[in-house]
């Protein structure tokens, strides 16, 4: 994708970058040449994002034309808002005090350049103020109260305020951010659409594993969708491509959800979506919704410190108790009686105003129905461990347990098992889910609905095979297409 460096007067930009083409803000404006051209990255670097100004129309023209501006006006909304502080993420809090703790002084200038300094030692810090509001040049300030640092104010800066003995640095970065962090494929550049897949290389359980994310990128390949692996610190970089798709677990105060919304407010095509995360990652929302809308669930209590007698009285022993927001049978756990019942939900509510509490459903398996643009994607029995009542036993780890899961045709589930599960992901919207479900007396029951689902090679792929693959990139490409129209080209 070809870059240009826009500028409000070139004498703005007195830095010889190698390759790179500089456009004057107005010729940008103005040429109809430029609103013609397709595929461009416009690295906005006028002197002043104020409303109205030629920074703004830049970066506001560049999306109407499909181009890729950084800053994004989204951006630049954000830079101005009072409340920039109260955005900044508690690991973000830990990193500037990890980061500035040895400075004497109790004020601090960090210069970020395409989110790098010229010290080594703030580059984290660098990189994750760039990945919050991404800009090419900023400058944030710090100042220290009662030992505790916080930033005073973040904003972007002109080429002229950087520092002469910075300016090498600077031709520096700014080379190696035109040229991109993946060196070019060796395959013809026939790609239509660019698709980041988001992975967490340190997750224990990761909703994929390397083969199923190599046929991914395969399946996307045969329809002409480039993809490449981004991973939490790459938030900065959403700008780039056309969709996002979401391959590492999920939860709101996540890396994950910052990603999803961050990709959706750029427009990108999600999935998964901010809705559907929110929705599906809090057992408390889902018992609701799918209470109000008769769909068949185990009984369930939503627990508080003044009602657990209600859950003894209503659901009896053994019973399940839930975290709001546990998942691969993590925060899950089965209670025998009613001291150690208490003694659990004391516990939980420490760290959660709600919980859940459910009667005891033993089965053999669960049925597990991947749902995808509302139609099933695949279907699967998971069993449960032998000798234990989960499908997960241990926290991912080398001793941890799982039971086995077993593939099977949509046409050999139960009629009712595929008409409930479709039922219960279209109340959280079109993206990709995984409903599990327990059959007990000839019932069916809805245990959850998980918007991230497990996709491994040779599990639940084991029937559909490739075609589970290229069904997924289809949508995207789908998706992708319309957003297009609706838009005009990138």
């Amino acid at each position: 994708m070809p870059s240009i460096l826009v500028v409000e007067r070139p004498e703005n930009w007195p830095l010889e970058i190698p390759g790179a083409e500089v456009v004057l803000a107005r010729t940008y404006l103005t040429d109809p040449s430029w609103s013609q051209r397709r595929g461009l990255k416009v690295f906005n670097v006028c002197r002043s994002y104020r409303y109205q100004s030629l920074g703004y129309y830049v970066s506001l023209l560049a999306e109407a034309r499909g181009h890729r501006p950084l800053p994004s006006v989204a951006t630049i909304q954000d830079l101005k808002s009072p409340s920039l502080v109260r955005v900044l993420s508690d690991d973000l809090h830990q990193l500037i005090h990890k980061s500035l703790s040895s400075l004497a002084s109790d004020t601090f200038t960090l210069s970020i350049y395409f989110g790098e300094n010229v010290a080594k030692r703030y580059q984290r810090l660098s990189r994750q103020l760039f990945n919050l509001f991404p800009a090419p040049l900023l400058r944030a300030e710090f100042f220290r109260t009662d030992g505790s640092w916080e930033v005073r104010s973040l904003r972007p800066i002109g080429a002229r305020e950087i520092p002469a003995a910075h300016r090498p640095f600077v031709i520096q970065q700014t080379q190696r951010y035109f040229s991109g962090k993946v060196p070019p494929r060796t395959k013809p550049p026939s790609y239509r659409f660019d698709l980041a897949i988001l992975v967490d290389p340190k997750e224990l359980l990761p909703p994929s594993d390397e083969r199923a994310l190599r046929r991914l990128a395969e399946a996307a390949d045969e329809l002409e969708i480039r993809t490449e692996r981004i991973s939490r610190d790459d938030l900065g970089r959403i700008a780039e491509f056309d969709g996002l798709f979401i391959r590492a677990t999920t939860s709101v105060n996540h890396f994950t959800f910052r990603f999803s919304q961050r990709a959706a407010a750029e427009g990108l095509v999600v999935i998964d979506d901010p809705e559907s995360i929110l929705r599906c990652t809090n057992k408390v929302f889902l018992a609701e919704l799918l209470t109000r809308h008769k769909l068949p669930v185990p009984k369930t209590v939503i627990l508080n410190r003044d009602n657990l007698d209600q859950a003894v009285q209503t659901l009896g022993f053994p019973m399940i108790l839930k975290l709001p927001d546990s998942s691969f049978s993590q925060g899950v756990v089965r209670v025998p009686d009613e001291a150690v019942f208490r003694e659990k939900a004391r516990s939980f509510l420490e760290g959660s105003d709600l919980l859940i509490a459910q009667e005891f459903l033993p089965t053999d398996f669960d049925w597990r129905v991947g749902v995808l643009n509302r139609e099933v994607l695949f279907v699967a029995r998971y069993h449960m461990v032998r000798g234990h009542w989960q499908i997960i036993h241990g926290d991912g780890s080398a001793s941890t347990r799982y039971g086995g899961v077993e593939a099977v045709l949509p046409e050999e589930a139960p009629t009712a098992v595929l008409d409930t599960a479709l039922k219960a992901a279209n109340l959280m919207g079109d993206g990709f889910y995984g409903v599990d479900l327990k059959t007990t007396d000839g019932r069916v029951f809805v245990v959850e609905v998980n918007d991230n689902p497990n996709l491994d090679a040779g599990y639940e792929d084991r029937v559909g095979g490739k075609e589970i693959y290229r069904k997924i990139m289809a949508t995207f490409l789908a998706r992708m297409e319309s957003r297009r129209e609706r838009t005009g080209p990138a």
